[in-house]
């Protein structure tokens, strides 16, 4: 909080501070999304010769899970960052 009130403090927009932390919220998101995708094809290829059954890599099986995870990111990050975004400045560097 100590960090937004000083953006706030000297003059960033409300709207500056919330697609900052949207940003980071999608980001975020979509390292997580990456990591996972890469560990679930980690997890088929050694999966998929033991119990002998055929595999393929769908392109657009993993766009979509990748949106979703980037998705995931902007609604679980909008209401954290718009009351990040609608804080006072001097109760946000009185906080911490």
């Amino acid at each position: 909080t100590r960090e937004i009130g000083i953006r706030l403090a000297i003059g960033a927009v409300a709207n500056e501070v919330l697609m900052q932390f949207l940003v980071e919220s999608v980001v975020l998101s979509c390292i997580g999304g990456v990591i996972g995708l890469a560990l679930a094809q980690i997890a088929i290829a050694v999966a998929t010769p033991l119990m002998q059954v055929p595999w393929t890599f769908d392109i657009q099986i993993n766009v979509i899970a990748f949106l979703i995870s980037a998705l995931i990111g902007v609604v679980f990050g909008y209401f954290p960052a718009r009351r990040a975004a609608n804080l006072n400045p001097i109760d946000a560097l009185r906080h911490e």
